[in-house]
């Protein structure tokens, strides 16, 4: 498998330091003007940039954890 390794220049903005992403970057992310993206820390010390928020992926494991607890009742809720 391939990867895809794309250079992009660290760039003063104002009193900040940031990087311009590319088009091709920013639909893959479906990343729109306004929108936050997130830099996730991986346990390697590399980054991952992405859309999604990471505390709605622990609250949704926590959906997921309940909603198998209580499978049956949710079964019987939902008639």
């Amino acid at each position: 498998m391939s990867r895809v390794v794309i250079e992009l220049e660290v760039r003063r903005f104002g009193d900040s330091l940031g990087v311009v992403l590319p088009e091709a970057v920013t639909n893959r992310l479906r990343a729109e003007e306004g929108q936050s993206l997130y830099l996730i820390e991986a346990p390697d010390g590399s980054y991952r940039l992405t859309q999604y928020d990471p505390s709605l992926d622990a609250k949704m494991c926590q959906v997921e954890n309940i909603a198998g607890r209580y499978r049956n009742t949710l079964h019987v809720l939902a008639k």
